[in-house]
């Protein structure tokens, strides 16, 4: 029981130190490299192309979340991604209705929640594959 709880929560810790570290690393990046698209910071939360990026690595984070889940709880991982799937999409609802979640739309918001699922157990499925091979 303990392993699990640990597992979600070091789910939840990689996928949410993932995401702000790209965020941190990119966001300077895309201004930089694309002055006349992206002349300040609030070009990038309605430039379509550099939302479809930051929804693209999210997914990302969200399934190495899942991974780290799934692996480190060991017994039943689509399971554990599964519940951290579902956790993340209770999180990602919750930001929507936050003071800061004006930036992006209802649909955005509500579209990475329903994500979040799939993507925990793409992550949960790299790790059941790995231990139905014997590694």
């Amino acid at each position: 029981m303990v392993r699990s709880v640990l597992s979600i929560l070091a789910g939840i810790v990689v996928l949410t130190v993932a995401s702000f570290a790209m965020e941190a690393a990119l966001n300077p990046l895309l201004l930089w490299g694309f002055p006349q698209a992206l002349p300040n910071a609030d070009a990038l939360r309605t430039n379509l192309w550099a939302r479809t990026l930051m929804f693209a690595y999210g997914f990302v984070c969200v399934a190495a979340g899942g991974y780290v889940a799934a692996r480190i709880a060991r017994r039943s991982p689509m399971r554990h991604a599964a519940v951290l799937g579902v956790l993340q999409a209770g999180l990602t609802v919750a930001a929507m209705f936050s003071p800061e979640g004006s930036h992006a739309s209802k649909a955005q918001w509500i579209l990475t929640a329903v994500l979040s699922v799939p993507a925990a157990l793409a992550g949960g499925a790299l790790v059941k594959d790995r231990i139905r091979e014997g590694a």
